[in-house]
């Protein structure tokens, strides 16, 4: 996507209803719900490390929508540090459940929104515009979001989906996980290592 609005890329996104676990060392990959994620993931020549991993449960059935893991360049409790760090970090997400595409897109809405008050510095335009790109998810299928100080790739399944050269619109995508007015606590917390649930495999 770009910021000329021509934002009908295809986005292969989240519902803002996430996940997350507790930080495992560095030195080893963890596991959730039958789901391993590597100690590292590359972007470029930059690695990163998994800072928290979880899982994400929906309504009073805990249904389990998706296992997510962070990846930053240094491990990091302080979701402000993460916000204002101007290093690449990496969402990556593997749906274990079916998700609708009206569920996802009101979740993001929800997010954006309520991480984006009044007056928000993003064009309403521009949400618009990433809620009506957003697709229904499936089991088994992976989403990577991929943060650097120019804006978010999007990837699904390892293939390239969808970019948006927005700072500040990443910036807010990040918050809806990791800022104060998350719509699920639990979430931050996981990610952010302060809350631990994860199996630990050596790699």
């Amino acid at each position: 996507m770009n910021s000329s609005g021509s934002e009908s890329v295809r986005w292969l996104a989240v519902a803002a209803m996430l996940l997350a676990g507790g930080v495992p060392r560095q030195t080893m990959a963890a596991q959730l719900d039958g789901v391993t994620f590597p100690a590292t993931a590359a972007v470029g020549n930059t690695t990163l490390v998994l800072n928290g991993i979880g899982l994400r449960t929906y309504s009073v059935l805990a249904i389990k929508v998706y296992v997510a893991g962070l990846y930053l360049q240094q491990p990091s409790h302080d979701a402000s540090a993460i916000l204002a760090s101007g290093g690449d970090k990496v969402l990556l997400l593997h749906f274990v459940h079916d998700v609708s595409v009206d569920k996802i897109r009101d979740a993001w809405r929800k997010g954006l929104l309520r991480n984006c008050p009044a007056p928000c510095n993003i064009a309403p335009e521009r949400i618009s515009a990433f809620l009506n790109s957003l697709q229904a998810m499936h089991a088994g299928e992976d989403v990577e979001l991929v943060f650097s100080p120019d804006g978010v790739h999007a990837y699904y399944d390892q293939q390239p989906a969808g970019y948006i050269s927005d700072p500040d619109f990443a910036q807010l995508m990040l918050t809806v996980f990791l800022g104060q007015n998350t719509l699920v606590p639990e979430l931050r917390q996981e990610l952010l290592g302060l809350q631990q649930g994860v199996d630990v495999a050596s790699n």
